[in-house]
């Protein structure tokens, strides 16, 4: 391109981009040649380095991360800890010539460039990308202590203590994060705050080569090592800054603290701001139940019952105050701790968890934006000031995310030169500075109106309105006493007190009432939540009146259910059909989205959806992940653009699953998980028909068949998704008879024991986990898949619910009828269990042992007497199911 070309692209700085291209040509003239031929990578590439010098020094450096860049880019997927450890230790293995503080720095650093095009790309949510920038500092952490952890063993042996008999058994650490990395908000450039608390004091084993030191000792040289290793700076720099001034008793005390001493600490001698700090906390990186002891013996003494509205709003108040004093400046506005910034923000919520959060434990959300709704859903902000503080955020850090990315500083502040101020409007998609200035201005005024509000007056708050959802069942609030509907609020409130405070924010949900929720078509939900989008006029505006329409659809389903008007069978069916609405309104919206950029022949995108697991089989619950395939038709791409087929899909299912799972102000609809698809995360996207028969006629591993079992068309064009969806089935039962069944029931039990030790890692020892664990749901879906799989028994189109699939499999033999009655009646109770669990408590798979309360509520719901016979009963059920289950597929 020339410079010329460069001045009329789409980049922030034109002459930024012509000299990096300039400068690539002449030192790596191949990978030059790269961006030449890919003009979707030269894009986005260009408008990397246009925005942030770091990354264009960073390409020139380490020229392979262009290669990188054009196979990462195309994954719009939020990765995970345990996605992000194993891509580290690849890099680690081939960067092993490196001092491992340095391959900690240029792997992060590479990892944000990722990161920050997607957020540039507004391929996602500030909450997503700040959640991936907080799973990035876990995953580092995470490897530096098992990094720092051999290196110490060697020296001292392994750190032991004794249990209540006195017998010797491994001692545990935990690295516990606060303030942003502890809500799972971290920023490009922010320090990392961290606690390290061991589980108990002891001594190490000996077995090294200097001998036995105690515990205190060896945790506090591990804690100095990972923040050396983590913190150290080398010629490029340190992988975070690690703060650790917010330890018990700050700079003079103790690196690691056990357990018992950190609990002691913040119930008798921490300031208030101090535990203040613990709102936002968790375990970033080693064991997880010492944080999980930790906070359920300190919460208590953060969300305080005895402490008054009053105080609790003026200790945030003064912690706001000598920030203030502490960071005056004129050298422009701090879009962190100026009035009306960042900050603010954050110590609003906090002060109101604080004020209200003891009384009411659904306040205490760490994460900024969950906290905000909450309080407003309890009506301790108003509906618009929980708009405005929303998108003020939403705002302020992506703005801070342009000023630290431009040079990987830890800079807050838009300076006072106007020539700076337009680079910065540009990048924030402004076209004149003007312009940005006003809505800047805007956004920090509306902060600075609900900080004063809330702190000025201390506050002014309606107590009897924002307690609405604590009171006695007999009781409910004006609001809602309006429509006759006084006994499904009970209801709800007694038997799904979650979804209590949506309709305390919305009490026209129930005004349709519940009757006859039934006997509505499916097209119900579907014309209703296409009007939605369909009204709607821009992508933010349809994904807002989604989430609306759809938490209204959601509430009737809720009502009907604790009402006693649904089976559970009828509740998972009509949840199953308001997620496959939800699915075809985010097809539409898609679909308008890249009509807007792309020219389409008859506006046709040829993407379909296919459903697996439990949308698969019909069976969508409260909280339910939607596990799909997308899948386009290769034979039609060729009309729609000029980009490869891989590029446009790829796009496209950007954007559909933005449209499902991304959280707004309004909240989110569903998980999206794709990494059942073809070669898991390293696959694309969106795969081929033809692409998808291929690979499972000649590649497909026995687990991903007995996965793909469940497969079913969910969206897309339905004549042609059906007729897919048919070959592919015929295609699975025609490869698994080319196997043995023995080959099938050895890698199903392999699968299947191999989840179940994975998830015993992280349990307690008197957790009963319904689905993992021995004799839980795993066991009767992978005997009634291997059992499809081995005697080619698809299911029925029909209804492929495992009540259904389980009859068809007696009815042609393939169990017998001992078998059949075991594995039913284990399913059906388990099945309603789990249910229960997701109305009461959320998306979980254990019992909550130490919640009586919670204990009660599940076992009255299921008309058990008492708690011990709900847990007499599962685990009568847990061992026939076990039993059966070495019966089909042979003993682990």
């Amino acid at each position: 391109m020339t410079p010329s070309e460069f001045l009329k692209s789409d980049v922030p700085d034109p002459e930024a981009a012509h000299r990096f291209v300039q400068q690539l040509g002449e030192k790596f003239p191949a990978k030059a040649a790269i961006l030449n031929k890919d003009e979707a990578l030269r894009s986005d590439v260009l408008k990397l380095v246009s925005c942030s010098p770091l990354f264009a020094t960073t390409i020139l450096q380490n020229p392979e991360h262009i290669s990188w860049l054009g196979r990462e880019r195309l994954d719009s997927k939020v990765r995970d800890k345990p996605a992000l450890l194993e891509s580290l230790a690849r890099f680690a293995s081939t960067h092993s010539q490196l001092e491992p503080h340095v391959v900690l720095a240029r792997f992060r650093r590479r990892e944000l460039m990722r990161i920050f095009l997607r957020d540039l790309r507004r391929l996602a949510t500030i909450a997503e990308v700040t959640e991936e920038i907080s799973n990035l500092a876990d995953a580092i952490l995470e490897y530096s202590l098992r990094l720092s952890e051999q290196e110490l063993d060697n020296r001292y042996g392994p750190p032991q203590e004794t249990d209540e008999r006195g017998r010797l058994r491994p001692a545990r650490l935990c690295i516990v994060s606060l303030g942003k990395l502890g809500s799972k908000e971290l920023n490009y450039s922010s320090d990392i705050d961290i606690l390290f608390i061991y589980s108990k004091e002891g001594k190490t084993s000996g077995a090294g080569s200097r001998g036995a030191a105690a515990n205190i000792e060896y945790y506090s040289k591990l804690a100095e090592a990972i923040v050396k290793l983590v913190g150290g700076q080398g010629g490029e720099g340190a992988a975070y800054r690690v703060d650790m001034r917010l330890r018990p008793n700050g700079r003079v005390g103790p690196l690691a603290l056990p357990l018992s001493d950190t609990v002691r600490y913040y119930r008798h001698d921490a300031a208030a701001w101090e535990r203040q700090v613990l709102i936002r906390s968790r375990a970033s990186a080693g064991d997880e139940a010492i944080f999980r002891d930790f906070y359920s013996a300190v919460e208590p003494h953060v969300f305080s019952t005895d402490t008054s509205v009053e105080d609790a709003i003026e200790n945030v108040r003064l912690s706001k105050q000598k920030i203030d004093l502490a960071k005056r400046t004129t050298d422009g506005i701090d879009v962190k701790l100026g009035a009306g910034g960042i900050r603010e923000i954050e110590f609003i919520a906090q002060a109101l968890q604080l004020a209200y959060g003891g009384a009411d434990p659904w306040l205490r959300a760490p994460h900024t934006l969950i906290s905000l709704t909450r309080l407003s859903e309890r009506d301790h902000i108003s509906p618009a000031e929980h708009t405005k503080l929303f998108d003020a955020y939403d705002f302020l850090r992506r703005l801070e995310h342009q000023l630290q990315m431009e040079n990987g500083l830890q800079t807050h502040l838009v300076p006072n030169d106007e020539r700076k101020q337009r680079s910065i409007a540009l990048r924030m998609g402004f076209a004149d500075v003007a312009k940005f200035t006003r809505v800047f201005g805007a956004k920090m005024a509306d902060v600075s109106r609900t900080f004063q509000r809330v702190f000025g007056s201390c506050p002014k708050i309606d107590v009897e309105v924002s307690n609405a959802s604590r009171l006695p069942e007999n009781e409910t609030p004006r609001t809602v006493a309006e429509f006759d509907t006084a006994d499904i609020l009970s209801k709800i409130r007694k038997a799904a007190p979650r979804f209590a405070a949506i309709v305390d924010q919305r009490p026209d949900i129930l005004n349709a009432g519940v009757e006859g929720c039934t006997n509505r078509p499916k097209r119900h939900f579907s014309d209703r939540l296409l009007k939605a989008v369909c009204d709607a006029d821009d992508f933010g505006e349809r994904l807002g009146a989604l989430r609306r329409e759809w938490a209204s659809c959601l509430i009737e389903i809720v009502a009907a259910d604790v009402d006693g008007k649904l089976s559970l069978d009828e509740c998972k069916k009509l949840q199953t059909q308001l997620a496959e609405a939800s699915i075809q309104a985010a097809f539409w919206t898609m679909s308008r989205e890249l009509l807007a950029r792309y020219e389409i022949e008859n506006g046709h995108i040829p993407l379909f959806a296919l459903g697996l697991g439990k949308l698969g089989g019909g069976g969508i619950d409260y909280d339910s992940d939607l596990d799909l395939l997308m899948v386009y038709d290769d034979t039609a791409w060729r009309r729609i653009s000029q980009n490869s087929p891989a590029e446009f899909f790829a796009k496209s299912v950007e954007i559909f699953t933005t449209v499902l799972s991304s959280v707004t102000r309004d909240g989110s609809l569903y998980r999206v998980d794709l990494r059942l698809r073809p070669y898991g995360s390293k696959g694309m996207a969106a795969i081929s028909t033809q692409a998808l028969l291929d690979y499972i006629r000649n590649d497909a591993e026995i687990w991903e068949l007995l996965a793909f079992v469940m497969l079913r068309h969910v969206g897309g064009d339905p004549d042609s998704g059906e007729v897919l969806e048919s070959e592919l089935r015929k295609t699975i039962f025609d490869r698994a008879s080319k196997l043995s069944k023995d080959e099938i029931s050895a890698e199903t039990r392999r699968i299947r024991l191999a989840l179940e030790k994975q998830r015993g890692k992280t349990k307690r020892p008197k957790d009963v986990d319904i689905k993992y664990g021995s004799g839980g749901l795993l066991d009767i879906y992978f005997a009634a898949r291997y059992l499809q799989l081995a005697n080619n028994i698809p299911n029925d189109s029909s209804d492929r619910s495992t009540p259904a699939t389980l009859r068809l499999l007696l009815d042609h033999g393939a169990t017998s009828q001992e078998i059949h009655d075991e594995l039913l009646a284990g399913y059906n109770f388990l099945a309603y269990l789990d249910h229960c669990l997701r109305l009461v408590i959320g998306r979980t798979t254990r019992l909550p042992s130490g919640n009586e309360r919670a204990l009660e509520t599940i076992a009255d719901h299921m008309h058990l007497g008492t708690t011990n016979e709900l847990f007499g009963r599962l685990t009568l059920h847990r061992l026939q199911i076990r039993s059966a289950f070495e019966s089909i597929v042979g003993p682990g």
